[in-house]
C-alpha cells in the first residue's frame, strides 16, 4: 500500500516527503482553511514544485456543477501533470470524472461511504476512489475496513483498475487493516505516518544501544 499524507500544511509535506516513503498528497477545502492567508491554487504549486517525483497531488473542486467541477480541474491540471482532480460522489461529480478521464487528468470521487459508490465511480474512469473510514466507523463501528474488503472484492470480479484509497485513517490500527483489506493506497495525516515508526521496544533498544555505545566510547579513552 502506497502512503499519501492529507494535509495543507506545507511543513508536515515537506517532513513526509524528506522522509523518503511519501507517494502522494490529499488536500481538501477544510485543511486549506487551517492555513491563514494561503491560496488553495498556491499551495498545490508549491507542493508539485517541492515533491518532486509523487504520482498523485489532489486538488479539490469547490464547485457544484458538472461544468464549474471540469472548468476547475482544467486550471488544476495546468499547475502540474500529477495534480489529481478531487470530485464529490454526486451525480455532477461522476458526469465530471467521466469528461476529465477522457482528457487524460487523473481523478479521485471522495466522500465515498458504500461499494455502489465506488462502483459507479470505478466505472466514471475514476483514478482513485476514497472510502472513509473513520467517518464511516463514527456510525458503524468496524465497517470502514469492510467495505475496503468489499470494494476489493468487487474491483478484483470485475477487472475496475481504479485504486482504493483508504481515508479518514486516524490510527495505526486503521493503516494496518486497510492495508490487509486491499487498499493500493492510505492518506493520513502526518501525525499518523510519525506514529508508524515508534514500537516501545524500538525506544527500548535504542536506548540500550545509546548506553552501550557511550560505554565503548568509554574503553577508548
Amino acid at each position: 500500500m502506497r502512503i499519501f499524507v492529507d494535509t495543507a500544511n506545507f511543513d508536515e509535506i515537506k517532513k513526509a516527503y524528506d522522509m523518503g516513503i511519501l507517494s502522494g498528497v490529499t488536500t481538501n477545502p477544510s485543511l486549506i482553511a487551517k492555513e491563514t492567508g494561503v491560496r488553495y491554487e498556491d499551495r498545490i504549486r508549491e507542493i508539485a514544485e517541492y515533491c518532486k517525483g509523487v504520482e498523485s497531488i489532489s486538488a479539490e473542486v469547490f464547485g457544484e456543477t458538472a461544468e464549474e467541477m471540469v472548468k476547475e480541474g482544467l486550471a488544476f491540471h495546468e499547475i502540474a501533470p500529477n495534480v489529481t482532480v478531487k470530485l464529490p460522489m454526486t451525480t455532477d461529480g461522476l458526469r465530471a470524472c467521466r469528461i476529465l478521464t477522457d482528457k487524460g487528468i487523473m481523478t479521485n470521487v471522495t466522500l465515498v461511504f458504500t461499494a455502489s459508490q465506488a462502483l459507479l465511480a470505478g466505472r466514471a474512469g475514476a483514478t482513485y476512489v476514497s472510502p472513509f473510514i473513520g467517518r464511516l466507523e463514527d456510525v458503524s463501528k468496524g465497517s470502514g475496513v469492510e467495505l475496503i474488503g468489499k470494494i476489493a472484492a468487487i474491483f478484483r470480479e470485475h477487472d475496475i483498475k481504479t485504486n482504493i484509497l483508504a481515508a479518514s485513517i486516524r490510527s495505526v490500527d486503521h493503516v494496518e487493516d486497510a492495508a490487509l483489506a486491499g487498499a493500493h493506497v492510505g492518506t493520513m495525516p502526518y501525525k499518523v505516518i510519525e506514529s508508524l515508526t515508534k514500537h516501545p521496544k524500538t525506544a527500548e533498544g535504542l536506548a540500550s544501544f545509546a548506553a552501550d555505545t557511550q560505554k565503548y566510547k568509554s574503553n577508548l579513552k
